[in-house]
């Protein structure tokens, strides 16, 4: 079997020592080509060629969920087709690894290699559904080129609170859980919109639904974790459906108190619920509007500003080692 190993070297919870003893246990299984990573963007690039050789039959990427949604944005830069694809496999390197812990691998970068050794032995895989977002036709934003993501996608206060992670991150301070915590505090005190919310989401066959403050888009559950608590914004959410949303219309002190302990004390069977949360499942196609600019984040990564953003969940879209 070629391989593509795609190592990110600024991946927050492995070593330099540690990436080389991973990459010399995948190249004993396989033939192997390790890249570096050399700048933003660059994940995607090698996904892409990976996507257009006639011999690369896997791509392994090293790193957080930045990585590898740069990867798999380069490998369906034409579009899924699962059956000629190269296959994923993921090596968590990063501070959360929320896509490689919902497929059931080891958080631990060196046990979920060995994972995936053995997957390959027994040729243990499945296809799982993605999530494509895209500027909305007829808006300001129609020209914003489509993007995939794994896990989840925020429009409005969480991808503010995203935003202002990375602004700390720039100035070098280490991505930490107690650093997202605080941000979301700072989101908070500072959101003009929480008690009137500017986002409407309209969907085929179905009333709009308005005055969201909030909207989390996920393609799998559980949506993120606080150290190794998973968190649950839409339990049902599943790689083998479409796309389900949690919404709130309100973040009153009130409702931010009972929203957080929900999600804190969130489970498989039970996510926020209340006179202020909206909840869908398995969605096809849907569209978020907002009133005024609202930060967009995908897996993580904060995309800037947008007016409206039209996503389709699309099931069976990529091979992964499982």
């Amino acid at each position: 079997m070629r391989a593509l190993l795609v190592v990110n070297p600024a991946a927050t919870t492995t070593s330099a020592r540690t990436r080389d003893v991973l990459m010399h246990a995948l190249a004993s299984e396989m033939k192997l080509e390790a890249v570096t990573t050399e700048y933003r963007g660059h994940a995607r690039d090698l996904g892409r060629r990976a996507a257009d050789s006639d011999d690369i039959e896997l791509v392994v990427a090293l790193g957080g969920d930045g990585t590898v949604n740069e990867v798999v944005n380069g490998l369906l830069h034409n579009g899924p087709d699962p059956d000629r694809l190269p296959r994923l496999a993921v090596v968590p390197g990063g501070s959360t690894n929320v896509f490689a812990r919902a497929l059931g691998l080891p958080n631990d970068a060196v046990e979920a290699t060995g994972a995936i050794l053995d997957a390959l032995a027994l040729r243990s895989e499945r296809t799982v559904g993605l999530g494509l977002a895209a500027g909305t036709p007829g808006t300001e934003d129609e020209a914003v080129p489509s993007r995939w993501f794994t896990f989840c996608a925020g429009f409005g206060f969480d991808a503010g609170v995203i935003g202002r992670v990375e602004q700390q991150r720039e100035r070098g301070k280490r991505s930490t859980h107690a650093l997202y915590v605080r941000q979301v505090v700072r989101q908070f005190l500072e959101e003009p919109h929480r008690r009137q919310g500017l986002i409407t989401l309209e969907r085929p066959g179905a009333d709009p639904v308005e005055d969201l403050v909030l909207s989390i888009v996920c393609n799998t559950a559980p949506w993120t974790y606080l150290g190794n608590r998973p968190l649950y914004a839409s339990p049902e959410a599943s790689f083998d459906a479409a796309l389900d949303i949690l919404g709130l219309t309100r973040l009153s002190t009130t409702a931010v108190a009972r929203y957080a302990t929900q999600l804190l004390t969130s489970s498989p069977e039970r996510g926020p619920h209340g006179r202020h949360a909206v909840s869908l499942h398995d969605l096809t196609d849907f569209t978020l509007h907002s009133k005024a600019p609202l930060p967009l984040q995908m897996d993580g990564d904060h995309l800037g500003l947008r007016t409206s953003v039209t996503f389709t969940g699309v099931r069976r879209a990529l091979r992964v080692i499982v």
